[in-house]
């Protein structure tokens, strides 16, 4: 399964939608690496680049989410960290195999695609309702 950005990704916030559709690009060559049999290094080589993205995106995230006193900060920090030990615990898995299984390629599936897509659907979506909401409180 390949993960696509479309509508119902959209934050409004250029630099955030272009880091995702980004985030998108690296979890799908992860994906093809590991379906055309693609060997353990290139696998772990693919992960490490996702995790270093996240890292980069994540802090992105969480720095525009302290410029505008966004109250739920807490919570979607919360998200990223369990984000990550799921990256954590794909490591521990191809580590443990000879390569990348149906096994992980199910793991990536479920803790990284469905994740992602709940996460900017839900989590990130709201904070650019808030963004948004609080630059025109005039209106409202």
């Amino acid at each position: 399964m390949h993960a696509e950005f479309d509508d119902s990704l959209v934050t409004g916030n250029e630099t955030i939608d272009s880091q995702h559709k980004e985030l998108i690009g690296k979890i799908n060559k992860l994906v093809d690496c590991c379906e055309q049999g693609g060997g353990k290094l290139e696998a772990i080589k693919m992960l490490d680049y996702l995790s270093d993205y996240t890292d980069f995106h994540f802090s992105d995230e969480e720095k525009l989410q302290e410029d505008v006193s966004y109250p739920g900060i807490k919570e979607h920090k919360k998200q990223h960290a369990d984000f990550k030990k799921a990256v954590s615990e794909l490591h521990e898995m191809l580590e443990d195999e000879e390569g990348p299984s149906d096994a992980f390629v199910e793991a990536v599936n479920k803790n990284v695609i469905d994740w992602l897509y709940k996460h900017i659907k839900g989590f990130d979506c709201s904070v650019a309702s808030y963004i948004n909401m609080n630059a025109h409180a005039d209106r409202l």
